[in-house]
Order: structure tokens, then C-alpha cells, then sequence
């Protein structure tokens, strides 16, 4: 495919980013609407989710999915990796699952020929690129938890010694709903280890006819690969390079920071619900992610929307309600629609 009009020169380009740069965000925009085409083979709808995990994946995030059970939250993701031509694995979170059955773990060995034992570490499904954790909530937080240090640093700890993770390494966790029967909270700790809380709604009911027509037929759809996973590597170091303005970071950090109650200016109908607001790695997923929209979109700046359409992803998992909140029927989402309307652009 030719991509020669990518190379043209660009009045809205900045000067810091090289023509190389250029071409490969006019690659990234052209992917974006090839990954949609080969994933609506397979997925109907849901193209704010697609996007939304492209954001995640760019900015080197993790993505919680919440969802009842049949929405095509696993076939969503395993179609995203393909169309990604990344290596997919699969956990399926429950009750008895162990760390080691996540981690891997070091087993004794003995060489046929000397006779000799010797340890060796057995890898487990997390030594992968796209690791989805299905229904994560509905295994304990002993279990939830050996996922923590693969998602944050990238490596992972047998024993005495440590093993690092090949990137791009990627997890989309899905979880049901709590009050489901058998499910597990997740600790604080672990929901603030993903960029993204996305809420996977059920289908249209034309959406729906379309899936049923597509499952129950001969003929099954499916995705071929657009990205490749070097690609995808120097895409997520530009991602960091794309700029940003001082308002709009500074406008990023204050909608964080006014989620605090007790720590900011009190916000009628926010802080009367919140128990704990957000963390500083709130506001730096929110700045990632606006800068991973905006190259997305083909824009080689960030501008306020890309930070309001995504503050209700980033926000949603990191607020902790109290019991005002339950009382009067409040979510996460209403008091950050509050804080968006609240707080200003140009303080």
C-alpha cells in the first residue's frame, strides 16, 4: 500500500515531530480504521471499547472490562489481538486458582543422561503478549494479586530470581458484576493498576439480531492481522513525545485533584459522596491517554475533549463512594460528570 501522501509536508505538524513520526501517525490513523473493519467481522458494535483498549494498549495501560457474562467481552479481545498479531493467552479466574498457575513456578527436573536434579522455572500464561484475565473478580485476592507486579513492572518474581516480561505486554481483565454470586471485590490496590474501567453494555436489539445472524449461520467471520508488534512498540514511545499544552495538563491534574475531598476546594454534589478521590496516577493515565486519542484521531496535539472524553474511564474505578452516595442512589459516573462540569479550563 502506498503511503507516500503521508510523507507531504503539514502545516499542523510540529516542528518536534520528525517526518518519519509523521508518516507513522498517518500509519497508526489508517490502522485504526482497518482494526475496526477486520474486528466488525467478528464483533458487532462496540466500536468506544475498541477504541478505548487501542488507547490503553498505546499508552502501555491495562484494561478493566465490567460486564455481564455473554456481551463478547472475551471474543472482543481475543479478535483485538489478532487483528494485532499478538500472542494471545487465556486465564480463566476461579475459586481455586493459584498464583503459580498465573506466574508459573520452578520445578525439579532430573537430566536422563547424568542423573542429576536441577530446577528449572515452568512459565506460566502470563509470559505473553495479550493476557486476557476472564472474570478476574471471581477468584480470591491472594490470586488477584499475582498479577500485580507483571502489570506495573513488567517482570515477574519466582523465588530468588526474576524474569521480565516480553513487551508490548498487555492484560485486559473482565469482571462481572459484584453482586453476582461468587464474585470477589478488587482490592484497591489492584483496580489502580488499570488505566481504563470500561462498562461493556448489552447490545442494541438490531445489534443483537446481527450477532444472532452471525453465530448461528455457516459462515463465520473472520479478522486477519493490520498492526505488527514491532509497530506497535515505536508507536508507544511516540505516544509520550506527542504535545500536550500546559492549560490542558493543567486542566488534567486539577480534575484529578479535585476528586479528593478534604485536599481541594469543597464541590457541591462531589465531595458529599466521596470517601477517597483519585490517585497521581490517575491524572498521569489521563494525560497519556489524551495524548494516544488525539494521535488516534490523526491530531498531533491534545486538546480539552480528549481529556473529558476519557476522565469518566480513568476516574470510575479510582473513586471510593461512601454511604451518602449509596443512600441517595449515586455512582461513580454522576460525580464525575459533576467534576467535569465543575471544574474550569482556564483556572
Amino acid at each position: 500500500m502506498d503511503h507516500s501522501h503521508s510523507r507531504e509536508p503539514n502545516p499542523n505538524v510540529p516542528s518536534a515531530l520528525s517526518s518519519e513520526d509523521a508518516a507513522i501517525v498517518a500509519r497508526l490513523r489508517e490502522a485504526r480504521v482497518r482494526v475496526r473493519e477486520e474486528m466488525a467481522k467478528v464483533v458487532v458494535g462496540q466500536e468506544t471499547i475498541i477504541d478505548h483498549l487501542l488507547v490503553g494498549l498505546l499508552c502501555r495501560g491495562h484494561i478493566l472490562l465490567l460486564g455481564v457474562p455473554g456481551v463478547g467481552k472475551t471474543l472482543m479481545s481475543r479478535t483485538l489481538a489478532k487483528t494485532l498479531d499478538m500472542e494471545f493467552r487465556r486465564i480463566q479466574f476461579t475459586p481455586d486458582l493459584m498464583p503459580s498457575d498465573i506466574t508459573g513456578m520452578d520445578i525439579i527436573e532430573e537430566d536422563v543422561a547424568t542423573g542429576r536434579r536441577k530446577l528449572d522455572f515452568l512459565p506460566g500464561p502470563v509470559f505473553t503478549n495479550f493476557l486476557l484475565a476472564d472474570e478476574i473478580n471471581r477468584t480470591p485476592p491472594k490470586t488477584q494479586a499475582a498479577l500485580l507486579q507483571a502489570m506495573q513492572e513488567r517482570e515477574v518474581s519466582i523465588g530468588r530470581r526474576t524474569y521480565p516480561l516480553n513487551p508490548p505486554f498487555f492484560v485486559v481483565a473482565t469482571q462481572n458484576p459484584i453482586e453476582m454470586e461468587g464474585t470477589y471485590p478488587l482490592p484497591e490496590a489492584q483496580l489502580d493498576r488499570f488505566m481504563f474501567n470500561l462498562r461493556v453494555k448489552y447490545p442494541t436489539v438490531q445489534e443483537e439480531l446481527l450477532i444472532v445472524k452471525g453465530t448461528t449461520g455457516t459462515h463465520v467471520g473472520e479478522a486477519r492481522p493490520v498492526l505488527k508488534a514491532e509497530e506497535l512498540l515505536r508507536l508507544q514511545d511516540l505516544v509520550r513525545g506527542v504535545p500536550i499544552a500546559d492549560s490542558v495538563m493543567n486542566y488534567a491534574v486539577r480534575l484529578v485533584a479535585a476528586s479528593r475531598p478534604g485536599e481541594s476546594k469543597e464541590i457541591e454534589g462531589v465531595h458529599k459522596y466521596l470517601l477517597y478521590g483519585a490517585s497521581p496516577r490517575a491524572s498521569q493515565y489521563l494525560v497519556l491517554g489524551a495524548k494516544a486519542r488525539a494521535i488516534l484521531a490523526g491530531k498531533y496535539h491534545v486538546d480539552f475533549d480528549d481529556v473529558k472524553s476519557l476522565a469518566g474511564s480513568v476516574l470510575r474505578h479510582r473513586l471510593v463512594l461512601n454511604f451518602h452516595a449509596r443512600a441517595d442512589g449515586v455512582d461513580a459516573d454522576g460525580v464525575i460528570r459533576r467534576l467535569v462540569e465543575t471544574v474550569k479550563q482556564d483556572a
